[in-house]
């Protein structure tokens, strides 16, 4: 045989190993970001509700005062349609009446008028929506039912998923059979030092 023809020598190929943790945090960084959204949803709801006690997470409070010119009519109907235009309210009350003479009382949905029908002064307390902290507490407390009850069910699958695949992802020391355990541990502590400190439910 020739000097050129000499057949090169061939080393046996190694079948790839499959690594799995590559995978796992593609997975655990995509569900990450999946969640985002619920996550700021379901964490403002908790922490406002968490405090309902001391504040209503779902209204603010408010008052005003103005005066209405010129002599109010003497039916409580009429004198109310003129001081809900002069105040900007389109709304229709829900009641009109007057307790005594001198003083009309005008019931909207979310707030009520004081009238001193003498003077014109007028005297507003009422509730304010706190529109995107309502509706997070509305979807969090799941009032909807129906179909958000599967969107929450999928929210908290992907918690879990999210919570085990971070458990596994990095390896050695700083993973689950080094620091990780310990702080799964620590984890897992926290919610049972508590309920035995407060005796449970």
């Amino acid at each position: 045989m020739p000097e050129g023809d000499l057949p090169e020598a061939t080393t046996p190929k190694r079948k790839k190993k499959f690594r799995w943790r590559p995978w796992l945090r593609a997975l655990h960084r995509d569900l990450g970001y999946l969640a985002v959204g619920l996550t700021f949803v379901y964490a403002l709801s908790g922490l406002a509700v968490n405090h309902i006690a001391d504040w209503d997470p779902n209204f603010t409070n408010f008052e005003r005062e103005f005066v209405v010119e010129g002599p109010l009519p003497g039916d409580a109907q009429d004198a109310a349609a003129v001081v809900l235009s002069a105040a900007g309210i389109t709304e229709e009350p829900l009641d009109v009446y007057s307790p005594i003479e001198g003083e009309l009382e005008i019931t909207l949905e979310q707030s009520t008028l004081f009238v001193a029908t003498k003077t014109g002064k007028v005297y507003e307390e009422g509730q304010q929506e706190r529109f995107a902290l309502r509706a997070a507490n509305w979807l969090h407390l799941n009032r909807g039912k129906k179909a958000w009850t599967y969107f929450a069910d999928g929210y908290a699958g992907a918690l879990l998923l999210l919570a085990i695949s971070g458990m596994f992802m990095i390896p050695g020391k700083k993973g689950l059979l080094g620091r990780g355990a310990v702080l799964v541990l620590a984890g897992v502590a926290i919610p049972l030092v508590y309920l035995s400190y407060v005796g449970g439910p």
